[in-house]
């Protein structure tokens, strides 16, 4: 691996000198052991502790197979997807692998005592399979999470559509928090390159989320002067929306938790936010009933912020906790976009302000390669920036994991893999010196 790292860091190796570098037999990579998906039995899902349940170990370099890439991993991040698979909720992951490995000869490769986890990734290309003419040795390269197999008719318009749809990284082995990965060829994107490696590997799952869940037409098909409520705004996905609103002409009302994080989203441009805690907004009674009161009061906040309009666009993730109100405070037409639940699956709402009132409710999940494209080329331009606010060794991925478990990160947190140290890996310092408060808008927070 060294060799590897001294190759990329000379930084005029070429193609044929990548192509050219022996491939180690094994690998340093963080991962969960299907021997250990009990450890947490009998606790609540606060106590379950990532640290405990994601080791780092050197595990052996999968199979090359054809339209694949192995790419060195510079960099990589935590998403909550990680945090799923460490803590064994609300599934083991190794069920998503056992099924997988199931698909074919090749896809056994995938069904392993270990899982080794990770959905973003900045690196360099190391070595391509057959069929793949795009991608060279030597490339720098970002990863999006979609894994796809494309053999059934239904991925073809929309390859989020696939049958065999799966999250690189939680529904696949070999994922990118790991000082090699192993993805499609599809997968790969141009690296920004006024993005150091962790700040490059670091909007990758959240920012194609966040793309299509609010800017697609397979999502909320946001247009300029739409009022778009962002719940969580300084978050991982919040961040991204509210970037993507402001980008957009469309005009955040942003939802935060506490004044630090009302001073991030003042950071990225916003104007318009609600504070809850200030607000005290107390959507449920107690366990099993909804307060409309205070969907009513939350309503009025918004309009009073607004000059008197409602919301055209929900983006939700929280879930449970925050839908019925989401649904009530959407203008007449409009759109609830739901990526995720973070605060329980099952959602509740009063109907009658949905069906009276012609409004919808839109799923969406990851994004399909040409919205990924999109997503990552507006940050490769400076329109769309990271979120990162804190980087970790790989050696400390528990950690890295625990403080997302436990809400207690801003924006996105990083993770260094082969990268020796933050700061490397710009090759465009005037575009960088441009945007650089932005894109240290949520360091050190």
């Amino acid at each position: 691996m060294q060799q590897i790292l001294d190759a990329i860091q000379a930084d005029d190796t070429s193609s044929a000198d990548f192509a050219a570098l022996e491939l180690p037999e094994s690998y340093r990579a963080a991962l969960v052991r299907k021997d250990e998906v009990d450890m947490f039995e009998g606790l609540t899902t606060k106590e379950k502790d990532p640290r405990k349940s994601l080791h780092v170990e050197h595990v052996a370099l999968p199979e090359l197979g054809p339209g694949e890439a192995l790419v060195a991993v510079m960099a990589s991040a935590i998403n909550y997807n990680t945090v799923w698979t460490s803590i064994f909720e609300p599934v083991s992951t190794f069920g998503f692998l056992e099924r997988y490995g199931r698909l074919s000869e090749l896809t056994k490769r995938h069904d392993l005592p270990y899982h080794v986890v990770g959905s973003d990734l900045a690196g360099v290309v190391l070595k391509t399979g057959p069929g793949v003419t795009r991608w060279k040795p030597g490339t720098r390269v970002v990863a999006h999470c979609l894994s796809v197999e494309l053999e059934d008719p239904d991925g073809h318009s929309d390859t989020m559509l696939d049958p065999q749809q799966r999250i690189w990284g939680f529904e696949t082995n070999f994922g990118g928090l790991a000082d090699v990965a192993l993805v499609k060829a599809n997968q790969l994107m141009p690296k920004p390159e006024h993005l150091t490696w962790e700040e490059a590997a670091s909007p990758g799952l959240v920012n194609c989320t966040a793309y299509r869940q609010l800017v697609s037409r397979n999502g909320g098909d946001m247009k300029q002067g739409d009022n778009v409520l962002v719940w969580g705004a300084s978050g991982g996905l919040g961040g991204f929306a509210t970037q993507y609103a402001l980008n957009g002409g469309a005009t955040p009302v942003c939802v935060v938790s506490n004044e630090e994080k009302a001073a991030i989203a003042r950071k990225m441009g916003a104007e318009l936010i609600i504070n809850r805690s200030e607000e005290g907004y107390q959507f449920w009674k107690d366990e099993h009933t909804q307060d409309p009161k205070e969907w009513k009061r939350f309503g009025a906040k918004i309009r009073e912020l607004t000059g008197g309009e409602d919301i055209d666009i929900v983006f939700e993730h929280p879930g449970r906790e925050t839908f019925g109100a989401s649904v009530y405070v959407t203008r007449k037409g409009g759109t609830i976009t739901t990526c995720a639940s973070t605060s329980g699956y099952m959602h509740e709402y009063d109907n009658r302000y949905l069906w009276m009132n012609l409004k919808r409710i839109i799923s969406s999940h990851f994004a399909n390669y040409r919205e990924s494209w999109e997503a990552n080329r507006l940050v490769a331009k400076g329109r769309i920036h990271p979120t990162l606010s804190r980087t970790y060794q790989l050696e400390e991925v528990g950690q890295a994991s625990l403080d997302v478990h436990q809400n207690k990160h801003q924006g996105k947190v990083g993770v260094l893999c082969l990268a020796p140290e933050e700061g490397l890996g710009v090759r465009d310092e005037e575009l960088r010196a441009t945007h650089l408060d932005k894109i240290n808008a949520f360091r050190g927070v």
